[in-house]
């Protein structure tokens, strides 16, 4: 499949607000969690003020035109900044989560971080993705793991 990675730009923050809510893992069976979710301080963090702070590194697969995936990455606290990622469903399973990952790894470096740091349901078929980029489970945030990265 062909697809361009391009950096986030403010016009893209309605993109990046969907992204943040395809990004919650809703398991097989279970009702999405509603819009207003994105209004909760928990997520809207992800996206409010996005790109005043400096360090937010966000990318965008497009291809066509059509906006299709984006990785984000956001420091909350002095030590390591949090990653998130979104495909859209039908466009999940053709690489893009791959090249979007190590884009964003290139990037981070560049910005001098030393850990990524994600949290993720177990039951989400992503772990596995972000297992073989190297993230360890290191413990649990809530119902979630936390996994980080050391970057090299």
């Amino acid at each position: 499949m062909n697809f361009e990675i391009r950096s986030l730009e403010r016009h893209d923050i309605p993109f990046l607000r969907d992204m943040v809510y395809e990004s919650a893992f809703v398991p097989e069976g279970q009702k999405p969690f509603p819009r207003t979710i994105l209004d909760e301080p928990s997520v809207s963090k992800y996206v409010d003020g996005w790109g005043e702070q400096s360090g937010d590194i966000g990318l965008i697969a497009e291809t066509d035109e059509q906006k299709i995936g984006a990785i984000w990455l956001r420091q909350f606290d002095d030590e390591t900044p949090e990653i998130g990622i979104a495909i859209l469903k039908e466009f999940r399973g053709k690489g893009i989560g791959n090249t979007l990952m190590r884009a964003l790894e290139t990037e981070a470096k560049k910005y001098g971080y030393q850990k990524l740091c994600l949290s993720v349901d177990p039951r989400n078929p992503a772990c596995r993705l972000y297992e073989q980029f190297g993230y360890e489970h290191v413990g649990w945030d809530d119902t979630y793991w936390a996994m980080e990265k050391e970057l090299v």
